[in-house]
C-alpha cells in the first residue's frame, strides 16, 4: 500500500486527489462549503502532517467547496458567538492543535498553491500561507471568529496578517472585524491573482504543472527558503499568542 493510500480517505472534511505528483486538498462539510468547528481544526492539523511526510507529494493545492472557502461568518446566519469561559484543561487540546496546525502546513517542504473559491470568513490565514494564492473575484477575507466574537486573535492570525499586510493594517483588520474583498486583498498583497470563479482551480493547476517542470530539490528548497522568515515569527509568537488566548478565554464576559 502506498503512503498516500494510508491517509487519502482518512478525513471526513478533506477530499484528496493526486495526479502526477500534484495533490489537491479540497475542504468541505458534507460536500458543501467548509463549516469551521473543532472537527476541521483537528483534521487539518493531522492532514498537513500526513501530506508533508509523503515524499511523493510534489506540489500541493488547497481549495474549498462551492461558493465559500470557509465559514460561516461568526454572528451571521444565526451562528451563536456567545462564549462561556474555558478552563486550562478544556483549552489545552485546542491550544495544542492550534500550535501545530499552521506549523504543519508551513513544514510541508514542497510548494503550496491556494485556489480560494469564495469568501474565507474563518481561518483565512490558512490559504494565505500558500506560496501562490489564486482568488475568485467573489472571495472576501475576514477574521470573524476572534476579537469581535470575544476571542483573542492569538492562534497565528496575529502573526500572519500583520506579516502580509503590514503592522498597522493587520492590527486594524484583527481588532475591527474588517472584511476585505478580492481586489483589496490583491492590492494589499494577500493574494497574487484574482480570476473568475470557474477559473480559480484550473489556474492553480496550471501553476502547479509549471512548478513541476523544475527539479524536485529546486522546488523543495525554494519552499523551505521562502517560508523561513515566517516560520521564525511563528516559532517566536504562536505559542505565546495561544497562551494569552486561552487565558483571556477563561474570563467571564461582563457586558
Amino acid at each position: 500500500m502506498s503512503q498516500f493510500a494510508s491517509y487519502a480517505d482518512r478525513y471526513s472534511m478533506i477530499k484528496m486527489r493526486r495526479e502526477d505528483g500534484i495533490l489537491e486538498m479540497r475542504f468541505h462539510t458534507d460536500e458543501g462549503p467548509l463549516h469551521w468547528s473543532l472537527e476541521p481544526h483537528a483534521q487539518l492539523e493531522q492532514a498537513f502532517l500526513d501530506v508533508g511526510r509523503d515524499p511523493d507529494n510534489e506540489v500541493i493545492i488547497l481549495t474549498g467547496t462551492g461558493d465559500v472557502f470557509s465559514g460561516p461568518r461568526v454572528g451571521a446566519e444565526g451562528h451563536n458567538h456567545k462564549r462561556k469561559p474555558v478552563t486550562p484543561t478544556e483549552w489545552y487540546p485546542i491550544g495544542w492543535e492550534g500550535k501545530h496546525l499552521q506549523m504543519n502546513l508551513l513544514n510541508i517542504e514542497v510548494p503550496v498553491i491556494s485556489a480560494i473559491n469564495g469568501p474565507a470568513y474563518r481561518h483565512a490565514e490558512i490559504p494565505l500561507l500558500s506560496d501562490i494564492t489564486i482568488a475568485s473575484d467573489t472571495a472576501a477575507f475576514q477574521d470573524s471568529a476572534h476579537f469581535t466574537a470575544g476571542l483573542l486573535p492569538g492562534d497565528g492570525v496575529h502573526v500572519v496578517f500583520p506579516h502580509l499586510m503590514g503592522a498597522n493594517r493587520g492590527r486594524y483588520f484583527l481588532l475591527t472585524g474588517q472584511t476585505l474583498n478580492a481586489e483589496q486583498a490583491l492590492a494589499w498583497g494577500l493574494v497574487n491573482e484574482v480570476v473568475a470563479p470557474q477559473q480559480v482551480l484550473p489556474r492553480a493547476w496550471e501553476h502547479a504543472r509549471l512548478l513541476m517542470q523544475q527539479t524536485p530539490l529546486l522546488r523543495r528548497h525554494a519552499r523551505v527558503l521562502l517560508t523561513h522568515g515566517l516560520k521564525k515569527k511563528m516559532h517566536d509568537l504562536l505559542a505565546y499568542g495561544l497562551a494569552l488566548e486561552g487565558f483571556a478565554a477563561s474570563q467571564q464576559k461582563t457586558a
